[in-house]
């Protein structure tokens, strides 16, 4: 086992008697339990305070675990898990049995993925079982990329196993897989783009996304912070007093208390990064009363790092 085995034995053995553990994945930090146990699931909703009508993904250590827990993995699921597993891409299949209904809300689909972080990968081979693992933060709030950020929001939490910043910073990529049609549910740090790069005429891309929910992170309004929060044209704008800025690229002539760069020059990948962090940070200022944050043009990856501002900033639109 690699460096900290002895927090990773821990953790499982936490998860073995029904617990849950906050361990680092490469996108966010998930909130784990035995995913076949429903009762030890119960305690994430709980913990989350998480409504039951939003689904869990399920996290496996190996492609083998697939089958523990889906159907129908037909040989164009296998192709894309070759490709993109491990990784931030959660694909959403018809589910078995033996997936208890908390964890899928009652639907006949189950959304699993296998990441790419060797501590979360440990921890799940560790336990001998898949883990139903959500984002480790209260619900609709910021999503944590530190284990900081996870003590802050869930104190009562049985163990959190420190694996320092996690390095995408923003949830996976979710998209169901029917025959050979592919619809993104949630864009992420895999865009369709990727998909069909080095897939090239496999797979029909969709945009009927399902009216009900059946993965999470389909609310208008997530992963916001507890101050307000708005989009706004930097140019064209006056800014209040106590204000806290998010840019994502190096400037210094705006007049605000706190600026956050998340990037030097726009690097998606940065942005997406950083883009929790910043936020958490202006969140944890005292000096700061809101937040304003610059948009990033909508292709690529930046749809999905627009699909996480625009969910964060959903709730205190209407005060503008």
């Amino acid at each position: 086992m690699s460096k900290g085995s002895s927090d990773i034995l821990k953790a499982s053995e936490i998860i073995k008697r029904g617990g849950v553990v906050a361990f680092p994945t490469e996108t966010v930090y998930g909130l784990g339990a035995n995913a076949l146990d429903p009762i030890a699931v119960a305690k994430i909703f709980a913990l989350k305070e998480r409504p039951s009508f939003d689904p869990l993904i399920v996290h496996i250590c190996s492609f083998d675990q697939i089958s523990l827990v889906a159907d129908e993995i037909s040989p164009l699921v296998k192709e894309l898990t070759d490709k993109f597993w491990p990784g931030p891409l959660t694909i959403v299949l018809p589910k078995k049995s033996i997936v208890p209904d908390i964890v899928t809300s009652g639907l006949p689909t189950v959304g699993v993925r296998m990441p790419d972080n060797s501590i979360a990968l440990e921890l799940i081979k560790e336990c001998g079982t898949p883990l139903a693992a959500p984002s480790a933060n209260k619900f609709g709030n910021l999503s944590p990329v530190k284990a900081s950020h996870v003590k802050k929001q869930l104190p009562d939490v049985d163990f959190v196993l420190d694996g320092g910043k996690t390095k995408g910073g923003i949830e996976s990529t979710i998209v169901s897989v029917k025959g050979n049609i592919c619809t993104l549910l949630r864009p992420g740090l895999i865009t369709l783009e990727d998909i069909e790069r080095v897939m090239p005429q496999k797979f029909i891309f969709a945009n009927d996304k399902p009216e009900e929910i059946i993965a999470p992170g389909l609310l208008k309004s997530h992963y916001s912070p507890t101050k307000p929060l708005y989009i706004t044209d930097l140019s064209k704008i006056v800014f209040p007093e106590n204000s806290g800025v998010i840019v994502h690229s190096k400037r210094e002539d705006l007049n605000v208390k706190k600026i956050i760069c998340t990037s030097a020059d726009c690097t998606l990948t940065e942005v997406a990064a950083n883009l929790f962090s910043a936020m958490h940070t202006m969140e944890e200022d005292d000096d700061i009363s809101q937040i304003y944050i610059e948009s990033v043009a909508e292709k690529g990856l930046g749809i999905a790092i627009m699909d996480r501002v625009k969910k964060a900033a959903y709730r205190y639109t209407k005060s503008l």
